[in-house]
């Protein structure tokens, strides 16, 4: 199948749709359609079409990619952060900080930055990663994020003393000796128990 233009005189060409076929040695053409009144974006669509393509010439011309944001990492300190029990850890909290509290955790850990930069990274206009997607957070306001900080604040302890007593269970205390570890400074707590080598 193609498509045909033929001229006419005084007036605007025919455009057909066409089939050539085998009649023994001759080859012949049958009109399938009169495509002369279509526009002529959807005639050029046709074309693409016959020749084995898409209604688009080319993705590029059909898609434009606006951003796109790193993913794997976040979801594998995400997947990990939850087969470790960290919603459990933060069930505590209010509900509106509960999400909150586990992108700071995520947060953390791939991309550790201040208070104010991670508020920056979570928010959908000035995201780096695919933290704020994965939690469905929206727009995090700067005061959800001291909230859920001064909550974890006062949390800590109790979260603390869980995560000891369920993986510090049967463990011994380790002294390391920092004898030979370069020490500098004039208020150094470390530095007035030895000496420096």
């Amino acid at each position: 199948m193609y498509i045909e233009h033929v001229p006419n005189r005084n007036s605007p060409p025919a455009i057909l749709l066409r089939e050539s076929y085998r009649d023994g040695n001759k080859v012949k053409k049958r009109t399938l359609a009169n495509l002369s009144s279509l526009p002529a974006e959807v005639i050029e669509g046709l074309k693409v079409l016959l020749r084995g393509g898409v209604a688009v010439p080319s993705a590029e011309e059909a898609f434009v990619i606006e951003r796109s944001l790193p993913h794997g990492h976040v979801a594998a300190v995400l997947g990990a952060a939850r087969a470790c029990g960290a919603e459990q850890w933060f069930a505590p909290a209010p509900a509106a900080l509960r999400a909150v509290l586990m992108a700071l955790l995520v947060a953390r850990v791939v991309s550790p930055a201040s208070k104010l930069a991670t508020h920056r990274m979570l928010r959908d206009e000035t995201a780096t990663h695919s933290l704020s997607r994965l939690l469905s957070l929206g727009g995090v306001e700067l005061e959800q994020a001291y909230a859920a900080l001064d909550w974890l604040g006062e949390a800590q302890e109790d979260i603390e003393k869980r995560l000891a007593s369920k993986h510090l269970a049967g463990s011994m205390l380790v002294l390391y000796d920092l004898t030979s570890t370069w020490v500098t400074g004039d208020c150094c707590e470390l530095a007035a128990r030895g000496y420096s080598r």
